[in-house]
């Protein structure tokens, strides 16, 4: 797809960037068009300027993510360093920007004994990317502590919504209109948090996770009542391979690109474990990756 971008945006604008290069898992094809916004303003004006009708991706830190070889069709945003922002107003409330890593969100709430927010160092990801599936790790969810968001939407128009127009359930959000995109969310806390008790989740999350190998973080919701590392691991799965990708040894919910795994080994692995935990367990495993792309041709 040869998309028309404006001449004001040419020196952030790449085209056919591999998404390898900006993703946790190291693999996925091309973006038509990769935007890597200077700042808030800026990336509204380019959201203005942009076609009707144009596909619009955004990613963060590319965790959570699966892009397949064949790429992204349409335009990919990088929202990190332009959504960077973080500040505390008042006693209770912190206003943080989607592009703000959930680990740096977790010490600075630390500093300033805010929390409970710790657990935010178990997500591997970015605050959008936390906003947009409620993600949550360690017994917590995102979207127990929202008050309130702010969006934009394809045209580059900015709403602030409160979390009450929001459904949230594991892993999963209703949104009150579709084609709006996190932008920022203020998060009410009512507890604390600590230097130390967050050093102990990270700590324990490295003793547990395989931290520092090429993974998306976890792969499968857990099923009500169990866990998708049990499950896997209980059917004989860890270490199983398809070219590059390897279920984690460490632990079962986790797979690995050893090197040189394509995203159709991934997406391949993914399958036979679902369809071997199935067999073996009578439970059905269910993506918490985001698989988005073309297979290549």
């Amino acid at each position: 797809m040869t998309l028309a971008i404006d001449p004001r945006f040419a020196a952030r604008v790449k085209r056919d960037e591999p998404l390898s290069r900006h993703t946790s898992w190291h693999v996925g094809g091309p973006a038509d068009v990769f935007f890597l916004p200077q700042d808030r303003d800026d990336l509204i004006a380019f959201l203005h300027a942009l076609p009707a009708g144009t596909p619009i991706l955004w990613i963060g830190l590319g965790s959570n993510l699966l892009v397949r070889d064949g790429g992204v069709r349409g335009v990919v945003i990088a929202t990190q360093d332009a959504l960077s922002g973080i500040e505390r107003r008042g006693e209770h409330e912190v206003y943080v920007e989607a592009g703000v890593p959930c680990a740096k969100f977790a010490r600075q709430c630390a500093k300033w004994n805010l929390g409970p927010a710790e657990w935010f160092t178990g997500i591997p990801g970015t605050m959008g990317g936390a906003l947009a599936m409620n993600a949550g790790a360690f017994g917590g969810d995102t979207w127990q502590q929202v008050a309130s968001v702010e969006t934009v939407d394809a045209h580059g128009e900015v709403r602030v919504r409160d979390a009450s127009q929001y459904r949230s359930s594991y892993r999963h959000i209703e949104p009150p209109a579709p084609q709006e995109w996190f932008l920022a969310a203020t998060l009410r806390f009512d507890g604390e948090s600590s230097a130390d008790s967050t050093r102990a989740l990270l700590e324990h999350r490295r003793a547990t996770q395989p931290i520092g190998e090429w993974s998306c973080g976890s792969v499968f919701t857990n099923p009500p009542g169990d866990h998708a590392a049990r499950l896997i691991e209980a059917t004989g799965l860890k270490g199983f391979r398809i070219g590059g990708a390897v279920v984690s040894t460490k632990h079962a919910n986790f797979i690995l690109n050893a090197g040189q795994a394509s995203a159709r080994d991934i997406e391949s692995l993914m399958a036979h474990v679902q369809r071997e935990v199935a067999r073996a367990q009578g439970q059905q495993l269910t993506p918490e990756v985001r698989i988005v792309g073309e297979a290549a041709s």
